[in-house]
């Protein structure tokens, strides 16, 4: 295959976006799609290399693969074995716990799927994962196993029959990309099917350079390979992590890439830069650098985790990152390149060797990294909260209910005559039937219509980082049931600011940013054009409405204050770090004017429906956890209030019934 400068220049119009984006500059807040360039670069040149063997007879699979893991493996394992030992240093239990998850991911060629998994509701902040960039490698990993050997089963069919099939497939995989983008977001981004047609995109170059010439017209080229590098640059720095994607938008920077390598051609401006030494230089390092940058980045951001990151020293590391990188390329690829100097068969063994060695040591950090029961400050012994794992009703575990029969309902049967209840809204509503169950005798049945992520919101869907969990028909069946129950107090509790703002809680830098996947609420009704703010209004509004004109007492728990945090992993780190209780108190409270900011508008629509509504009262959990000037997840005396960044632990849910206890009226009591 001829030598193509552009395409390390393109390498490098790839990979420098994507650092700064992930180092958080905000000037490139569309950097993310420089993964998508490479996608179609390596489309193209995979399928350049197979195509021409292939025709020329001479295709090995064996030969295939021992290149790709000459290319692949030593840099990336190298890589690997330099974050071990700052991974034992420097994460909490629970943060080597997933670090050991991903080696063995990223072992298998499967670390795309692993972070699908786990971008649920509970998931790490991205930017703290050292090997979350690995996931398109394993993209790649996957289309290397799949693509050669479609070629050799559709090669006899001829090209008019292949090219039409990988239309086919490209369209379908465009499909699934546009609808998972707007409906299961994280396996948009992470999963082949919707990252396929980017890959096809070079793919259909590669096959239109073996049998055609690039064009003769240099107008055309000129022209087309502006427009390319202008898409790439557009969507750099246009986009940002708001933008459906991969959706029809990523069109956009994945169709400029192909212009590039169709047109780019000598004597083109495009050409001329893409082609300049420095930059070709950047590009002949871009894979050591893309793998040297996420580990940098992430780790310092453990050791500086109570610190803000100043943009000077993010710079430094994106610049080490490049250095690094140049150490990678110079003593670890290029060595490993060399057929003579280092055979096919000591390819393969040490690369199944080093395979098998990183899955036993992630394997062996997700078994034995478990978070303490406790930590001691200044003396100060704080134990942390057990985490609610789902009561016990009827000798099972209590789960949303189908609904589909009364022997369906989560139903805690207590030990008054007096008081039936009703506990409906999300996870928090679920932690708070802990305080009910453990204080059974002041109610006579509980039923729990709550459901994780899913708040009693009528006609809409919720859509938490990718799965519809919260549809329109579960909230129809809890409203049924809501109807049935004439003589029950209502409690209802839910994260609200979570699915009005989309996002959880931001608490700055020094917080530790919490980076969740996003959340949407959508209409259940086609053709609805509010967005999903207005909707989220209208239907909490009409919802609690509801509750309330059924002439049940409602009780409505306010939108909480929230860590955006897990202060349990922020007290380990505390006491790693030899801090004092002072410290670790001031480490972990928030000025409570941004905690009114963030549920302010919220809160004055709910205490509006309490106003207008005789059977409706409001509960503030938030004079439990703030004072006059701040908000913290832990007393003066060392007592820990949630278990989470955001769920309270059952001394906060306890206390927050007892509010709801001295509000009823005694005869109710």
């Amino acid at each position: 295959m001829k030598y193509r400068a552009e395409i390390d220049g393109l390498r490098a119009l790839a990979v420098l976006p994507v650092i700064f984006f992930h180092a958080g500059f905000e000037f490139f807040g569309g950097g993310f799609i420089g993964v998508d360039v490479f996608f179609v670069i390596s489309g193209y040149l995979i399928t350049t290399i197979i195509i021409s063997e292939m025709g020329e007879g001479k295709f090995s699979i064996v030969n295939f693969y021992e290149r790709r893991a000459r290319r692949i493996l030593p840099a990336l394992f190298f890589v690997m074995a330099a974050c071990i030992p700052f991974a034992v240093m420097w994460l909490s239990p629970i943060d080597l716990q997933d670090f050991g998850q991903s080696l063995v991911a990223v072992s298998t060629f499967s670390s795309n799927i692993l972070f699908w998994l786990e971008s649920g509701y509970f998931d790490t902040a991205s930017e703290l994962k050292p090997l979350l960039h690995t996931w398109s490698l394993a993209v790649e990993e996957q289309y290397y196993i799949i693509f050669p050997l479609f070629l050799i089963a559709t090669w006899r069919l001829g090209l008019i029959s292949i090219l039409a099939l990988l239309f086919f497939i490209f369209l379908v995989s465009l499909g699934i990309a546009q609808w998972n983008a707007y409906n299961a977001p994280s396996a948009a981004f992470y999963l082949l099917p919707s990252r396929g047609w980017e890959l096809l995109i070079g793919v259909f170059a590669a096959f239109y350079l073996r049998h055609r010439a690039h064009l003769k017209s240099h107008t055309a080229n000129q022209f087309l390979s502006l427009l390319g590098f202008s898409m790439i640059i557009y969507s750099i720095l246009m986009f940002d992590e708001s933008i459906p994607f991969p959706s029809f938008y990523a069109l956009i920077p994945t169709l400029g890439t192909g212009l590039l390598i169709l047109c780019a051609v000598p004597k083109t401006i495009i050409h001329r830069l893409l082609s300049l030494k420095p930059i070709v230089g950047v590009g002949l390092i871009s894979y050591s650098a893309y793998l040297w940058h996420q580990p940098l980045l992430a780790f310092a951001r453990h050791k500086l985790f109570f610190d803000d990151i100043s943009n000077v020293l993010l710079l430094i590391l994106c610049i080490l990152s490049l250095f690094m990188a140049w150490i990678s390329w110079r003593f670890v690829e290029k060595p490993f390149r060399d057929r003579v100097k280092i055979g096919r068969r000591a390819i393969f063994i040490s690369s199944l060797a080093l395979m098998m060695t990183f899955s036993v040591i992630g394997g062996y950090f997700h078994k034995t990294s478990h978070m303490p029961l406790s930590v001691k400050l200044s003396n100060k012994q704080i134990d942390f909260p057990i985490k609610y794992n789902g009561i016990l009703h009827n000798g099972k575990k209590c789960s949303f209910p189908k609904l589909q029969s009364p022997e369906d309902l989560c139903e805690i049967k207590g030990g008054s005559k007096a008081n039936k209840m009703i506990l409906i809204g999300d996870s928090h509503a679920r932690v708070l039937s802990e305080a009910f169950y453990s204080s059974s005798s002041i109610f006579k049945s509980l039923i729990d219509l709550s459901a994780t992520g899913c708040p009693f919101l009528l006609d809409v869907n919720i859509n938490v980082g990718g799965t519809v969990n919260c549809s329109s028909d579960y909230q129809l069946a809890r409203k049924n049931i809501l109807l049935e129950k004439t003589d029950s107090i209502v409690i209802y509790q839910a994260r609200l600011p979570l699915y009005f703002y989309g996002h959880g809680f931001d608490n700055g830098k020094s917080g530790g940013n919490e980076v969740r996947p996003k959340v949407k609420v959508s209409s259940s009704f086609i053709g609805s054009n509010k967005d999903s703010q207005e909707l989220f209004l209208n239907s909490l509004s009409d919802s609690l409405e509801f509750i309330a004109k059924t002439n049940k007492s409602l009780f409505i728990i306010l939108p909480s204050f929230s860590n955006g945090w897990d202060p349990l992993q922020r007290l380990v780190l505390i006491e790693k770090n030899k801090l004092s209780f002072a410290e670790a108190k001031d480490l972990l409270s928030i000025p409570k004017d941004r905690v009114e900011k963030r549920v302010g508008l919220l809160t004055e629509l709910l205490e509006k429906i309490s106003q207008e509504h005789a059977n409706v009262t409001t509960i503030n959990p938030n004079d439990i956890f703030c004072s006059e000037l701040s908000c913290s997840p832990i007393t003066s005396n060392g007592e820990l209030l949630f278990t989470d960044e955001d769920h309270f632990s059952l001394k906060a849910n306890s206390t927050i019934l007892n509010k709801i206890l001295n509000s009823l009226s005694q005869d109710l009591r």
